[in-house]
């Protein structure tokens, strides 16, 4: 075994490097940050403590865009999440850090607002993170338009991305009914196997959602 994940089943940026991994069946150790031991062995291989962090052969990789790369280029499987075009590479990047960016930052900002003590919240902060949140929405809705996945006719990186990011979304700031391209692709994504399975191995966690989990997906 030479892959070593830290991570946990209900992070959103664990869930994204875990689709990748699901998706090409790759072999590796699940290093649980649900105890003292594993949070001790991820503060000291990376002192900023973010999640996930991919080991490799002795080698550290932070970040989960990253560690796809790295998969890709190291642990490559029959899903090509990384297309060998540069240029069409290009457009997955571009649509993972719109994930990341306006989907999956602005949702988490509404998340860890509600975690803080009442006297130390955020309302204009989440009040524009609210507004950002349907800004992407009807820009994705119309980039989707005519698309099976979010660069293009085969599953991306950038999918790996969407999948925790509008999953988590929707449940922080509903996605518009009136967007029915964005609906239809997170039903989409929702049943890809690789994403069935990390939500399936969240579940025993929705209480810790602050917004309180809805009762679906």
């Amino acid at each position: 075994m030479t892959l070593k994940l830290y991570a946990h089943p209900f992070s959103s940026y664990c869930q994204k490097v875990l689709i990748a991994l699901y998706e090409n069946g790759t072999p590796f150790e699940y290093r649980m940050l649900d105890s003292k031991q594993a949070n001790g062995e991820l503060a000291a291989l990376w002192p900023i403590k973010r999640f996930p962090v991919l080991v490799d052969n002795g080698r550290t990789i932070p970040e989960a865009s990253i560690i796809i790369e790295h998969l890709v280029l190291w642990h490559p499987g029959p899903v090509r999440l990384l297309p060998d075009d540069p240029r069409v590479a290009l457009d997955v990047r571009m649509m993972d850090r719109f994930f990341d960016n306006y989907v999956m930052t602005p949702m988490q900002r509404i998340v860890f607002d509600r975690l803080r003590v009442e006297t130390d919240r955020d309302p204009y902060g989440v009040t524009e993170a609210r507004r950002m949140l349907d800004t992407a929405y009807a820009w994705l809705d119309q980039a989707m338009s005519g698309r099976e996945w979010a660069a293009g006719p085969s599953f991306s990186m950038a999918d790996c991305a969407a999948a925790p990011s509008l999953f988590y979304a929707d449940w922080a700031h509903p996605i518009g009914a009136e967007h029915g391209n964005v609906h239809a692709y997170r039903k989409r994504l929702l049943a890809r196997a690789s994403f069935a399975r990390a939500v399936d191995e969240a579940r025993p966690y929705r209480h810790f959602f602050p917004l309180g989990a809805p009762d679906r997906d």
